[in-house]
């Protein structure tokens, strides 16, 4: 009988690991005002979604329920400010009750993905939206457009969070 040499299994034992690994906390608001964050909110950046890849004029809109759900309302234009109008209906949970900040969002049952606010300013007119494999995020404000100082503040922060900001691409917000 021959015996396996112990590095040879190391790479395979690493690697089950790093596998086995869940990712670095995401760090959430501290508190959400539930009634100043319900609204719409245009989509002015993003890591997209397979549905949301060639969005235009792509707004989120928030309205809480009176099951305590978050009623949502997605919808853009699919390839440009003229074409096809795609409208989805998620629902919201709000899973800490303590700061509203992380929810789940059901657009399938039975699966709820996760859905972090990782940013709201004071004003709440601008917010930073995550997920915890950091493999999404939308960065949303109360307005079509920001400033460019506002936008690198954004990127600023998602790159602090661990995202890959080279994914990152700008929605096209074009209003008449």
């Amino acid at each position: 009988m021959s015996s396996v040499r112990p590095s040879f299994f190391m790479p395979l034992v690493l690697l089950v690991l790093a596998a086995c690994g869940s990712p670095p906390p995401i760090h959430t608001a501290t508190a959400v005002d539930l009634k100043r964050f319900m609204g719409d909110w245009y989509v002015i950046a993003n890591i997209p979604t397979f549905i949301e890849t060639n969005a235009y004029n792509a707004i989120e809109s928030y309205r809480m329920a009176q099951d305590g759900t978050v009623a949502t309302t997605f919808n853009f234009r699919e390839g440009g400010v003229e074409g096809e109008r795609k409208t989805y209906h998620p629902t919201g949970y709000i899973i800490d009750r303590q700061s509203n900040a992380v929810w789940g969002m059901q657009f399938i049952w039975p699966i709820k993905s996760d859905y972090r606010i990782i940013s709201v300013n004071d004003a709440y007119d601008q917010t930073i939206i995550g997920r915890i494999h950091r493999d999404y995020v939308w960065l949303m404000a109360r307005t079509p457009q920001i400033s460019e100082a506002d936008y690198q503040r954004f990127l600023q922060l998602i790159t602090e969070e661990g995202y890959d900001v080279s994914k990152v691409r700008k929605v096209p917000q074009q209003w008449n």
